[in-house]
């Protein structure tokens, strides 16, 4: 399966040390899901080089962050949410729900290939 896993990344504000925390902490659930025999999806790091290249603004993260998250959403088969407050995450997984498609809430929940 291609499983996105969606967690908390610039909520509250966040500062670049906490987000780059969150970043490594979404990575290494993502090597986790791989090893499970799938491909892990993040939107972060989609969108971070196209946020880049328009200039690294706040109206860059508007324009790119969340629509092409939930864009990548659409194409995968289940969300892996990931603790933590995010109304991105959360947006995520409500796509995935009114699609039937499984969101699991722990890395044990996800199956092997």
């Amino acid at each position: 399966m291609w499983i996105m896993l969606a967690g908390p990344y610039s909520t509250g504000n966040a500062d670049a040390e906490t987000r780059a925390a969150r970043l490594v902490a979404l990575n290494r659930a993502a090597l986790e899901v791989f090893r499970r025999g799938h491909v892990p999806v993040i939107g972060v790091n989609m969108a971070l080089p196209l946020i880049a290249a328009a200039g690294n603004t706040e109206a860059a993260h508007a324009e790119v962050m969340m629509p092409l998250s939930l864009a990548l959403a659409e194409r995968c088969d289940a969300c892996l949410r990931l603790g933590g407050a995010s109304v991105g995450a959360d947006a995520e997984v409500a796509r995935f729900r009114a699609a039937g498609k499984p969101v699991f809430f722990a890395l044990d929940e996800v199956p092997a290939a």
